[in-house]
């Protein structure tokens, strides 16, 4: 299923992404940081997502109470709490 995610408190505007069960697959992550956000990408294709969300919620960027990977786990969280909505229909 395909999920769109727009951030806040960051400089990259949305992430997309698409979740295989509970696998994570082709992360977008549009705006921000290019280098940043190709690497975080890079390194959650392919893992569950609970794992995406242990190893990324919390982590801020410098100042600011959130990052791109902290907003990547909030998008995984809101993902899953929508396929459960659906699978409870």
């Amino acid at each position: 299923m395909e999920f769109t995610y727009k951030t806040r408190g960051v400089c990259s505007r949305l992430i997309r992404f698409r979740l295989e069960g509970n696998t994570v697959r082709d992360v977008e992550i549009v705006g921000g940081c290019s280098g940043n956000s190709q690497g975080v990408a890079a390194l959650v294709e392919g893992m569950d997502a609970d794992e995406v969300i242990r190893r990324t919620e919390g982590i801020r960027c410098g100042w600011k109470d959130t990052s791109c990977p902290d907003q990547l786990a909030c998008a995984l969280r809101a993902a899953q709490a929508q396929q459960n909505r659906e699978k409870a229909q």
